[in-house]
């Protein structure tokens, strides 16, 4: 996830249940790229005990090329291409999600990242851009080009994060290609996760913005495979969750509201599941300081530190109204705090 799978976040998580392997934020690739420094030093000072996947965006094959080779020098699990990126700004430079639209050029990136590539070769993709007509025809060049670990996310790029998921479709790529798939999309819980393999088939789960809400979704996850009950969590343990993010991502010599803002984009994913009717998204969203923000957390997450934390998302309460609210009259119901 951009912004927000650096170092610090990996290590957190992994503190409460580390995943299977990470995937890094997107290294930017053009024709004046360089390999950034700080999603490279999530790979090179990786403590989380997990192998990492460095991850590319970009439509230019010698520069993909280039970056492919210099990645590998370091100690990464292997390379994964984002064909889904739903944001404009950068399906607008037709890579991530705006290459589904072009099943030719997709064709020929793959080819050449398949050669200059030794080791694992992963992609990411959603079901096409404005709908599915070419979805098909891309797992076949997954097949046609031995790619070795298939993720999918649910849906098109213009249906963003809005619309329900669609996991038949997923089931459709989990029948088709020969590598093992990935179920990406809305997977918010252990229960959730557990129905979603059983639905589409899929080798395994990919968890995005429900990681951040809930760490411990990984070891609930693989609680709930096993055949126990997951594991529940307190107010009190996501009161200390938050603490331990904000203290892992504090950068020296930021200042304080700048990193308070960044807090707060965390936290808007948590606050679905600390109440129904959006009281602590509201008041967290208008904590000018750390002081503040902290005192918010306290009221909402203290006042009852038994209380369990919902594991699901309370319907209506919302992270991201831009991203996430459904368009039509049914928005309005939605609470956005």
């Amino acid at each position: 996830m951009q912004d927000v799978t650096n170092r610090a976040f990996m290590e957190v998580i992994a503190h409460y249940g580390a995943p299977d392997y990470f995937f890094t934020e997107f290294f930017r690739v053009h024709s004046q790229s360089r390999i950034e420094k700080h999603i490279l030093q999530s790979i090179v000072e990786n403590r989380t005990g997990r192998p990492i996947f460095a991850q590319l965006i970009g439509e230019n094959i010698p520069d993909l090329r280039r970056a492919a080779r210099e990645l590998q020098a370091y100690p990464i699990a292997g390379i994964d291409l984002n064909l889904g990126c739903p944001a404009p700004k950068v399906y607008k430079k037709n890579v991530g999600g705006g290459l589904l639209r072009d099943p030719a050029k997709i064709d020929d990136l793959l080819g050449a990242l398949r050669d200059a590539i030794s080791g694992l070769f992963t992609v990411k993709m959603r079901l096409g851009f404005a709908d599915t007509s070419h979805y098909e025809h891309i797992l076949g060049l997954v097949n046609k080009h031995s790619i070795d670990l298939l993720s999918v996310h649910g849906r098109t790029v213009r249906e963003m994060y809005r619309s329900e998921v669609h996991y038949d479709f997923i089931a459709l790529a989990v029948r088709a290609v020969r590598c093992p798939v990935l179920a990406n999309g809305n997977i918010t819980s252990a229960d959730k996760a557990a129905a979603v393999l059983t639905e589409t088939g899929a080798a395994g789960i990919m968890f995005g913005r429900h990681a951040i809400r809930n760490p411990w979704i990984f070891s609930q996850t693989r609680e709930k495979l096993s055949g126990r009950i997951p594991t529940p969590v307190t107010l009190a343990e996501v009161r200390e969750y938050i603490d331990r993010l904000y203290r892992a991502t504090l950068v020296p010599g930021i200042p304080e509201k700048i990193h308070v803002a960044r807090m707060k984009k965390y936290l808007n994913f948590v606050g679905p599941s600390v109440d129904a009717d959006g009281a602590f998204l509201h008041e967290m969203r208008r904590a000018p300081t750390e002081a503040r923000l902290f005192a918010v957390c306290d009221r909402h997450l203290l006042r009852e530190p038994a209380r369990i934390f919902s594991a699901e998302p309370h319907p209506g309460v919302i992270a991201r109204p831009n991203c996430e609210a459904p368009s039509g009259p049914s928005s309005q119901n939605r609470v956005t705090a």
